[in-house]
C-alpha cells in the first residue's frame, strides 16, 4: 500500500476514482489524506463553518469525530515529532492554486459541485451505460449528458475514451478559471508550463475494445488508435498538443492516490526552477463492464442495490464496500513568483507533501498505522507546518469491511 499526504492552504478539495473530481481516489490500493489549513482571505471555494463541520461528524478543531482507534493514533503518533517547522519564503519557490477545473457527476461548476457537497446531495445512481441487470452491483457515479462542445473537435471526440475527454475538458476549464486562455498562453515561456494528469485505469473502454475486435475479428481489425488511447499518459499528452503546453509532460499511476502523486510531483517541479505553471490533476472513467466487473471480482464494491444513495458509507460498522465514480479533477499549480508577476487570483497555496511505502500489503494499511503516520509527518515537515495547525483533515476511505483508515 502506498501513503500520500498533501498540505494545502486555502480552501481546495480536489481528488479521484470513487467520486472523482475534488476526490481523486478509488481502488482500495492506497490511502489519500488532504490536510487543509483554511484562510479565509482566499478567493475560492468557501470554507466549512464549524457547525456545518458538527453536523457532518467533525470536533470544532476540525478532526474527525470517530470512535475508530486508528484515526486517534494517527494523529498521537504525528504529532510529537514534528518541530519548529520551517515555510518556504522564496516567492520562486512557493507554489499557489490559481485555477481548478473539474468534470463529475454534478456537471463542471467547481463551486456548484463544493456545494452540493455541503447539502449532502449524492450523485450515485443505478447504471444504464451498460446492460448491469446480471451484475451483483448495479449501481455507481455515472456521469451523464456530458458534452465537450468548445474543448474538443467533432473528429476526436467520437474517438477518445471518456478518460481523456473528462481529462481535456477539465484541464481546459482549469486554464480557463487561471485566466490563461490560448490568447495568454502565446505569450508566454510554453517550455516552463507542464501538464502531469494521471490515471489509475487509462483508456479502459479503448482497452476493452481493442481486446474484442482481436477476438472477434481478428488483429487487422484492431483500431490503430488501440495502444495510445489505452496507455496511462495520454491525458497529458493530448492536453499538451491542443494547448501547445512543452514543459515537464508525463503520467502518474498510484490508483486512488494518483492525483495527489500528481499534485505533489507538479508542486516540485516548480520548487526546482523546471517549471512556472504545471496543469495537474487526474482522471478516470472506469464506468463499463470490464471496470464494474473487475472490481466485482475483487469484492471491492458495495451491493446496497436497493438503497445506493446511501451506500458510501466508509465509518460505518456494516459498511460493504466502496462505490465506483468517474470524472476528472485538474489544478493550475503556478510559482507565487509568476502568479504575482501577471495578476493572478490566488485561490490557495500548497505548502507541503510527502510519500511513503509501508511495505504491508496490497491492498490493507498496517495496523499500527506506522505508514500512514510517518507520511503525514514528512508532510508537515515539508510544508512548515505543525499539528496544532491544521484545522481540516479530509481522509480517503476505501469502505472496505475490516478495514479503518484507508
Amino acid at each position: 500500500m502506498t501513503v500520500d499526504v498533501v498540505v494545502i492552504r486555502g480552501l481546495t478539495v480536489l481528488s479521484s476514482h470513487h467520486t472523482r473530481v475534488l476526490y481523486l481516489g478509488a481502488k482500495g490500493q492506497a490511502l489519500k489524506v488532504y490536510i487543509v489549513q483554511v484562510k479565509n482571505q482566499y478567493n475560492g471555494l468557501r470554507p466549512v463553518e464549524n457547525k456545518q463541520m458538527a453536523s457532518a461528524g467533525f470536533k470544532p478543531n476540525g478532526f474527525i469525530s470517530t470512535s475508530a482507534p486508528k484515526c486517534r493514533t494517527i494523529r498521537a503518533m504525528a504529532s510529537p515529532t514534528v518541530s519548529a517547522p520551517k515555510r518556504e519564503t522564496d516567492p520562486k519557490k512557493r507554489v499557489v492554486i490559481t485555477g481548478m477545473g473539474l468534470v463529475s457527476v454534478f456537471g463542471g461548476d467547481t463551486d456548484v459541485f463544493y456545494n452540493k457537497l455541503l447539502d449532502g446531495e449524492s450523485g450515485i445512481s443505478l447504471i444504464d451505460r451498460f446492460d448491469a441487470s446480471t451484475f451483483s452491483v448495479r449501481f455507481g457515479g455515472q456521469i451523464r449528458d456530458f458534452s465537450s462542445k468548445g474543448y474538443i473537435d467533432g473528429k476526436n471526440d467520437r474517438r477518445l475514451d471518456d478518460c481523456w475527454r473528462y481529462c481535456l475538458v477539465a484541464g481546459k476549464k482549469a486554464l480557463e478559471d487561471a485566466s490563461l486562455g490560448p490568447e495568454v498562453l502565446e505569450t508566454m515561456d510554453r517550455s516552463k508550463i507542464g501538464v502531469l494528469v494521471g490515471t489509475g485505469m487509462g483508456g479502459l473502454t479503448a482497452f476493452s475494445a481493442g481486446v474484442e475486435a482481436l477476438i472477434q475479428k481478428g488483429y487487422k481489425k484492431i483500431t490503430p488508435f488501440f495502444i495510445p488511447y489505452s496507455i496511462t499518459n495520454m491525458g497529458s499528452a493530448l492536453l499538451a498538443i491542443d494547448t501547445g503546453l512543452m514543459g515537464p509532460n508525463y503520467s502518474i499511476s498510484t490508483a486512488c492516490a494518483t492525483a495527489n502523486y500528481c499534485f505533489y510531483a507538479a508542486a516540485n517541479h516548480i520548487r526546482r526552477g523546471e517549471a512556472d505553471i504545471m496543469v495537474a490533476g487526474g482522471t478516470e472513467a472506469a464506468i463499463m463492464a470490464t471496470g464494474v466487473g473487475g472490481f466485482i471480482a475483487c469484492r471491492a464494491l458495495s451491493q446496497r442495490n436497493d438503497n445506493p444513495q446511501t451506500a458510501s458509507r466508509p465509518w460505518d460498522k456494516d459498511r460493504d464496500g466502496f462505490v465506483m465514480g468517474e470524472g476528472a479533477g485538474v489544478l493550475i499549480m503556478e510559482s507565487l513568483e509568476h502568479a504575482r508577476k501577471r495578476g493572478a487570483t490566488i485561490i490557495a497555496e500548497y505548502l507541503g507533501g510527502a510519500v511513503t511505502c509501508d511495505a504491508h500489503h496490497m491492498t490493507d494499511p498496517r495496523s499500527d498505522g506506522l505508514g500512514v503516520s510517518s507520511c503525514i509527518t514528512k508532510s508537515l515537515e515539508d510544508a512548515g507546518v505543525s499539528p496544532e495547525e491544521v484545522n481540516y483533515v479530509n481522509a480517503h476511505c476505501n469502505i472496505n469491511p475490516g478495514r479503518g483508515f484507508g
